[in-house]
Protein backbone atom coordinates (compact mmCIF):
# COMPACT_ATOMS: atom_id res chain seq x y z
CA UNK A 1 0.00 0.00 0.00
CA UNK A 2 1.20 3.47 -0.91
CA UNK A 3 1.06 6.44 0.84
CA UNK A 4 0.14 8.97 -2.23
CA UNK A 5 -3.57 9.13 -1.17
CA UNK A 6 -2.21 10.38 2.30
CA UNK A 7 1.08 12.32 1.18
CA UNK A 8 -1.33 14.39 -0.88
CA UNK A 9 -4.79 14.10 0.53
CA UNK A 10 -7.61 13.28 -2.64
CA UNK A 11 -10.92 13.15 0.11
CA UNK A 12 -12.90 13.36 -3.10
CA UNK A 13 -11.89 9.40 -4.66
CA UNK A 14 -13.09 8.39 -1.17
CA UNK A 15 -16.48 10.65 -1.55
CA UNK A 16 -16.85 8.62 -4.60
CA UNK A 17 -15.94 5.38 -2.85
CA UNK A 18 -18.62 6.28 -0.17
CA UNK A 19 -21.39 7.18 -3.00
CA UNK A 20 -20.75 4.37 -5.13
CA UNK A 21 -20.97 2.28 -1.85
CA UNK A 22 -24.56 3.82 -1.13
CA UNK A 23 -25.59 3.47 -4.65
CA UNK A 24 -24.45 -0.04 -5.29
CA UNK A 25 -24.75 0.87 -8.77
CA UNK A 26 -21.77 2.37 -10.78
CA UNK A 27 -24.57 4.06 -12.95
CA UNK A 28 -26.24 5.71 -10.27
CA UNK A 29 -23.67 6.82 -8.67
CA UNK A 30 -22.04 8.60 -11.92
CA UNK A 31 -25.74 9.89 -12.10
CA UNK A 32 -25.81 10.83 -8.76
CA UNK A 33 -22.24 12.69 -9.59
CA UNK A 34 -23.11 14.31 -12.30
CA UNK A 35 -20.10 12.46 -14.46
CA UNK A 36 -20.34 9.48 -16.86
CA UNK A 37 -19.54 6.34 -15.61
CA UNK A 38 -15.97 5.40 -17.09
CA UNK A 39 -13.83 8.60 -15.49
CA UNK A 40 -15.85 7.32 -12.14
CA UNK A 41 -14.26 3.61 -12.62
CA UNK A 42 -11.03 4.62 -13.84
CA UNK A 43 -11.22 6.89 -10.17
CA UNK A 44 -12.11 3.72 -8.21
CA UNK A 45 -9.34 1.98 -9.73
CA UNK A 46 -6.76 4.57 -8.95
CA UNK A 47 -8.26 4.24 -5.32
CA UNK A 48 -7.90 0.91 -5.28
CA UNK A 49 -4.88 0.71 -6.21
CA UNK A 50 -3.35 3.86 -3.75
CA UNK A 51 -4.95 1.67 -0.71
CA UNK A 52 -3.56 -1.84 -2.52
CA UNK A 53 -7.09 -3.14 -2.00
CA UNK A 54 -10.18 -4.72 -3.78
CA UNK A 55 -13.04 -2.74 -3.02
CA UNK A 56 -16.26 -3.70 -4.94
CA UNK A 57 -17.49 -7.38 -6.53
CA UNK A 58 -19.03 -6.58 -9.66
CA UNK A 59 -22.14 -8.71 -11.03
CA UNK A 60 -25.12 -8.29 -13.19
CA UNK A 61 -27.08 -6.68 -10.61
CA UNK A 62 -24.54 -4.03 -9.79
CA UNK A 63 -21.81 -3.93 -6.84
CA UNK A 64 -20.82 -4.76 -3.32
CA UNK A 65 -18.26 -4.26 -1.29
CA UNK A 66 -16.05 -6.74 -0.85
CA UNK A 67 -14.60 -7.46 3.25
CA UNK A 68 -11.87 -5.09 2.49
CA UNK A 69 -14.45 -1.95 1.02
CA UNK A 70 -16.48 -2.70 4.13
CA UNK A 71 -13.12 -1.75 6.33
CA UNK A 72 -12.48 1.26 4.07
CA UNK A 73 -15.98 2.86 4.23
CA UNK A 74 -16.30 1.95 8.16
CA UNK A 75 -12.66 4.14 8.36
CA UNK A 76 -13.96 6.95 6.08
CA UNK A 77 -17.57 7.65 6.50
CA UNK A 78 -16.91 9.62 10.12
CA UNK A 79 -14.75 12.00 8.37
CA UNK A 80 -16.62 12.47 5.33
CA UNK A 81 -20.27 13.37 7.81
CA UNK A 82 -17.87 15.42 9.80
CA UNK A 83 -16.85 17.29 6.52
CA UNK A 84 -20.41 17.56 5.38
CA UNK A 85 -21.44 18.94 8.93
CA UNK A 86 -18.71 21.40 8.63
CA UNK A 87 -19.75 22.58 4.93
CA UNK A 88 -23.34 22.86 6.56
CA UNK A 89 -22.07 25.49 9.17
CA UNK A 90 -20.51 27.18 6.64
CA UNK A 91 -22.99 27.35 4.50
CA UNK A 92 -25.54 28.37 7.32
CA UNK A 93 -22.70 31.35 8.38
CA UNK A 94 -22.97 32.27 4.54
CA UNK A 95 -26.56 32.91 4.55
CA UNK A 96 -27.13 34.47 7.37
CA UNK A 97 -24.48 37.16 6.85
CA UNK A 98 -25.46 37.64 2.85
CA UNK A 99 -28.54 37.73 0.81
CA UNK A 100 -29.18 34.28 -1.04
CA UNK A 101 -30.87 34.21 -4.37
CA UNK A 102 -33.44 31.16 -4.39
CA UNK A 103 -32.03 27.93 -4.44
CA UNK A 104 -34.10 25.54 -7.39
CA UNK A 105 -33.38 22.45 -8.62
CA UNK A 106 -33.78 20.99 -11.75
CA UNK A 107 -33.60 17.32 -12.96
CA UNK A 108 -31.61 16.15 -16.33
CA UNK A 109 -32.79 12.71 -17.75
CA UNK A 110 -30.14 9.85 -17.87
CA UNK A 111 -31.40 8.45 -21.43
CA UNK A 112 -28.80 11.36 -22.72
CA UNK A 113 -25.31 10.67 -22.18
CA UNK A 114 -23.91 13.39 -19.60
CA UNK A 115 -22.24 15.42 -21.79
CA UNK A 116 -25.17 17.21 -22.95
CA UNK A 117 -26.22 18.91 -20.65
CA UNK A 118 -22.56 20.73 -19.25
CA UNK A 119 -23.34 24.12 -21.65
CA UNK A 120 -27.33 24.01 -20.07
CA UNK A 121 -25.54 23.78 -16.34
CA UNK A 122 -22.92 26.01 -17.47
CA UNK A 123 -25.49 28.94 -18.95
CA UNK A 124 -28.50 28.35 -15.74
CA UNK A 125 -25.44 28.44 -12.75
CA UNK A 126 -23.95 31.87 -14.36
CA UNK A 127 -27.37 33.09 -15.40
CA UNK A 128 -29.45 31.93 -11.80
CA UNK A 129 -29.51 34.32 -8.82
CA UNK A 130 -28.74 31.70 -7.12
CA UNK A 131 -27.94 27.91 -5.73
CA UNK A 132 -28.77 25.60 -8.43
CA UNK A 133 -28.83 22.01 -7.40
CA UNK A 134 -28.83 19.30 -10.88
CA UNK A 135 -30.49 15.97 -10.17
CA UNK A 136 -29.57 12.99 -12.64
CA UNK A 137 -32.02 10.37 -12.94
CA UNK A 138 -34.46 8.33 -15.94
CA UNK A 139 -36.76 10.77 -17.05
CA UNK A 140 -40.26 8.79 -14.97
CA UNK A 141 -38.22 9.50 -11.99
CA UNK A 142 -37.90 12.91 -12.52
CA UNK A 143 -41.40 13.34 -13.35
CA UNK A 144 -42.74 11.99 -9.98
CA UNK A 145 -40.20 14.51 -8.15
CA UNK A 146 -41.56 17.14 -10.03
CA UNK A 147 -44.81 15.92 -9.01
CA UNK A 148 -44.05 15.85 -5.36
CA UNK A 149 -42.08 19.14 -5.59
CA UNK A 150 -38.79 17.81 -4.27
CA UNK A 151 -38.15 19.02 -8.56
CA UNK A 152 -38.50 22.43 -9.61
CA UNK A 153 -38.09 21.33 -13.36
CA UNK A 154 -36.70 18.64 -15.27
CA UNK A 155 -35.28 17.93 -18.86
CA UNK A 156 -36.49 14.65 -19.85
CA UNK A 157 -37.09 12.37 -22.81
CA UNK A 158 -40.05 12.81 -24.86
CA UNK A 159 -42.77 11.23 -24.68
CA UNK A 160 -43.55 10.73 -21.25
CA UNK A 161 -46.77 10.37 -19.29
CA UNK A 162 -46.48 12.82 -17.05
CA UNK A 163 -50.05 14.01 -15.41
CA UNK A 164 -50.14 16.79 -13.35
CA UNK A 165 -47.38 18.83 -15.22
CA UNK A 166 -47.09 21.35 -17.97
CA UNK A 167 -44.45 19.61 -20.67
CA UNK A 168 -43.08 21.19 -24.08
CA UNK A 169 -40.85 19.92 -26.50
CA UNK A 170 -37.37 21.38 -26.53
CA UNK A 171 -35.32 22.17 -29.63
CA UNK A 172 -32.84 19.23 -28.77
CA UNK A 173 -33.39 15.84 -30.46
CA UNK A 174 -30.55 13.12 -31.06
CA UNK A 175 -30.65 10.49 -33.56
CA UNK A 176 -30.84 6.94 -32.08
CA UNK A 177 -27.38 4.37 -32.88
CA UNK A 178 -27.51 0.53 -32.92
CA UNK A 179 -25.07 -0.18 -30.96
CA UNK A 180 -23.58 -3.36 -31.81
CA UNK A 181 -21.13 -6.09 -31.07
CA UNK A 182 -18.19 -5.62 -33.35
CA UNK A 183 -18.52 -9.27 -35.06
CA UNK A 184 -22.37 -8.49 -36.60
CA UNK A 185 -21.14 -5.11 -37.50
CA UNK A 186 -17.99 -6.56 -39.71
CA UNK A 187 -20.78 -9.45 -41.09
CA UNK A 188 -23.25 -6.84 -41.95
CA UNK A 189 -20.46 -4.55 -43.45
CA UNK A 190 -19.46 -7.53 -45.54
CA UNK A 191 -22.71 -8.77 -46.80
CA UNK A 192 -23.46 -5.06 -48.14
CA UNK A 193 -20.20 -4.11 -49.77
CA UNK A 194 -21.34 -4.22 -53.17
CA UNK A 195 -23.85 -2.31 -52.32
CA UNK A 196 -21.26 0.32 -50.50
CA UNK A 197 -23.99 1.34 -47.83
CA UNK A 198 -23.09 3.42 -45.19
CA UNK A 199 -26.37 3.07 -43.14
CA UNK A 200 -28.20 -0.11 -41.64
CA UNK A 201 -32.04 -1.29 -41.82
CA UNK A 202 -33.12 -2.44 -38.19
CA UNK A 203 -34.73 -4.88 -40.37
CA UNK A 204 -31.03 -5.76 -41.15
CA UNK A 205 -31.37 -6.70 -37.71
CA UNK A 206 -34.87 -9.06 -37.42
CA UNK A 207 -34.60 -11.99 -35.35
CA UNK A 208 -31.37 -10.41 -33.53
CA UNK A 209 -31.38 -10.11 -29.48
CA UNK A 210 -32.39 -6.00 -28.75
CA UNK A 211 -31.40 -5.01 -24.90
CA UNK A 212 -34.86 -3.21 -24.03
CA UNK A 213 -36.14 -1.33 -21.20
CA UNK A 214 -39.51 -2.96 -19.25
CA UNK A 215 -42.57 -1.21 -20.20
CA UNK A 216 -43.99 -0.52 -16.84
CA UNK A 217 -40.72 1.51 -16.65
CA UNK A 218 -41.92 4.53 -18.74
CA UNK A 219 -44.88 3.26 -20.94
CA UNK A 220 -45.28 6.16 -23.30
CA UNK A 221 -41.92 6.31 -24.75
CA UNK A 222 -42.28 1.80 -24.96
CA UNK A 223 -45.35 2.26 -26.55
CA UNK A 224 -43.89 5.02 -28.72
CA UNK A 225 -41.21 2.66 -29.81
CA UNK A 226 -42.52 -0.04 -30.30
CA UNK A 227 -45.23 1.57 -32.69
CA UNK A 228 -41.95 2.91 -34.55
CA UNK A 229 -40.26 -0.39 -34.77
CA UNK A 230 -43.49 -2.35 -36.33
CA UNK A 231 -43.21 0.63 -38.38
CA UNK A 232 -40.46 0.57 -40.13
CA UNK A 233 -40.56 -3.86 -39.98
CA UNK A 234 -38.30 -4.27 -37.25
CA UNK A 235 -38.77 -7.89 -35.26
CA UNK A 236 -35.93 -7.72 -32.31
CA UNK A 237 -35.73 -10.82 -29.39
CA UNK A 238 -35.95 -9.10 -26.59
CA UNK A 239 -33.64 -8.94 -24.17
CA UNK A 240 -33.95 -7.06 -20.30
CA UNK A 241 -32.13 -4.32 -20.44
CA UNK A 242 -29.11 -4.41 -17.80
CA UNK A 243 -29.35 -1.21 -15.52
CA UNK A 244 -25.41 -0.68 -15.70
CA UNK A 245 -24.54 1.30 -18.71
CA UNK A 246 -21.09 -0.54 -18.55
CA UNK A 247 -22.91 -4.13 -17.98
CA UNK A 248 -24.52 -3.38 -21.05
CA UNK A 249 -21.88 -2.33 -23.49
CA UNK A 250 -19.80 -5.11 -21.84
CA UNK A 251 -22.80 -7.87 -22.63
CA UNK A 252 -23.04 -6.32 -26.09
CA UNK A 253 -19.36 -6.76 -26.67
CA UNK A 254 -19.86 -10.28 -25.55
CA UNK A 255 -22.57 -10.66 -29.08
CA UNK A 256 -25.27 -11.28 -26.42
CA UNK A 257 -27.53 -8.52 -28.44
CA UNK A 258 -27.47 -5.20 -29.41
CA UNK A 259 -28.64 -1.89 -28.03
CA UNK A 260 -30.22 1.39 -29.29
CA UNK A 261 -28.47 4.34 -28.23
CA UNK A 262 -28.59 8.07 -28.37
CA UNK A 263 -25.95 9.69 -30.57
CA UNK A 264 -24.00 11.37 -27.51
CA UNK A 265 -23.04 7.80 -26.12
CA UNK A 266 -21.16 6.74 -29.00
CA UNK A 267 -18.27 10.01 -27.55
CA UNK A 268 -17.73 7.62 -24.66
CA UNK A 269 -16.71 3.99 -26.68
CA UNK A 270 -16.22 0.64 -25.60
CA UNK A 271 -13.72 -2.00 -27.56
CA UNK A 272 -16.09 -4.63 -29.49
CA UNK A 273 -18.98 -2.31 -29.63
CA UNK A 274 -19.60 -0.47 -33.14
CA UNK A 275 -21.95 2.78 -33.26
CA UNK A 276 -23.55 1.93 -36.43
CA UNK A 277 -26.00 4.81 -38.36
CA UNK A 278 -29.58 3.68 -39.00
CA UNK A 279 -31.50 4.25 -42.16
CA UNK A 280 -34.27 5.22 -40.42
CA UNK A 281 -32.78 7.88 -38.41
CA UNK A 282 -35.21 10.60 -38.83
CA UNK A 283 -37.73 8.44 -37.04
CA UNK A 284 -35.39 7.03 -34.57
CA UNK A 285 -35.26 10.43 -32.79
CA UNK A 286 -34.70 10.65 -29.09
CA UNK A 287 -36.32 14.18 -28.23
CA UNK A 288 -35.97 16.23 -25.23
CA UNK A 289 -38.32 17.89 -23.34
CA UNK A 290 -38.86 20.53 -20.07
CA UNK A 291 -41.18 19.46 -17.39
CA UNK A 292 -42.59 22.33 -15.14
CA UNK A 293 -45.33 22.00 -11.95
CA UNK A 294 -48.87 22.43 -13.78
CA UNK A 295 -49.70 25.23 -11.25
CA UNK A 296 -47.87 28.26 -11.38
CA UNK A 297 -47.21 28.97 -7.45
CA UNK A 298 -46.23 25.03 -7.03
CA UNK A 299 -42.94 26.26 -7.05
CA UNK A 300 -43.45 28.83 -4.42
CA UNK A 301 -44.74 26.70 -2.17
CA UNK A 302 -41.90 24.45 -2.46
CA UNK A 303 -39.53 26.41 -0.68
CA UNK A 304 -39.12 28.39 2.05
CA UNK A 305 -36.57 30.84 0.65
CA UNK A 306 -38.43 31.42 -2.74
CA UNK A 307 -38.00 35.16 -3.05
CA UNK A 308 -40.96 37.04 -4.19
CA UNK A 309 -39.68 38.49 -7.07
CA UNK A 310 -38.52 34.52 -8.13
CA UNK A 311 -41.67 33.66 -10.53
CA UNK A 312 -42.65 30.33 -12.49
CA UNK A 313 -42.59 32.41 -15.60
CA UNK A 314 -38.87 33.88 -15.50
CA UNK A 315 -37.77 30.42 -14.35
CA UNK A 316 -39.85 28.74 -17.64
CA UNK A 317 -37.60 31.88 -19.78
CA UNK A 318 -34.43 30.88 -18.52
CA UNK A 319 -34.78 27.27 -18.66
CA UNK A 320 -35.90 28.02 -22.41
CA UNK A 321 -32.94 29.98 -23.02
CA UNK A 322 -30.66 27.47 -21.49
CA UNK A 323 -31.59 24.92 -23.49
CA UNK A 324 -30.43 26.75 -26.83
CA UNK A 325 -27.16 25.47 -25.00
CA UNK A 326 -27.88 21.46 -25.04
CA UNK A 327 -25.40 19.54 -26.86
CA UNK A 328 -22.59 22.40 -26.49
Amino acid sequence: MTNDLFDTPDWRLLRYFSIIAEEASMRRAAERLFMTQPPLSRHMKRLEEMLGVTLFTRHSKGLTLTSQGQAVLRIVRPVLQAQDAAGKSLLALGQRTAKAGAAIAIGLSTAFEQGVFAGFVQHMQAQWHGPVQFVRHSSPQLARAVRQGRLDAALVALPLDAPGLRASPLPYAEPLLAALPESWAAAWAEANKKQNRQRMRLQDMNGRGLFWFRREANPAFFDHMRGLFAHVGFTPEYIEEPEEYDVLLARIAQTEGMGLLPRSFSAIGRQGVVFQPLEEDSLMQMCLGLILPASPEARHTRRENARSDDTPDQLQELLTAAAGHLGG
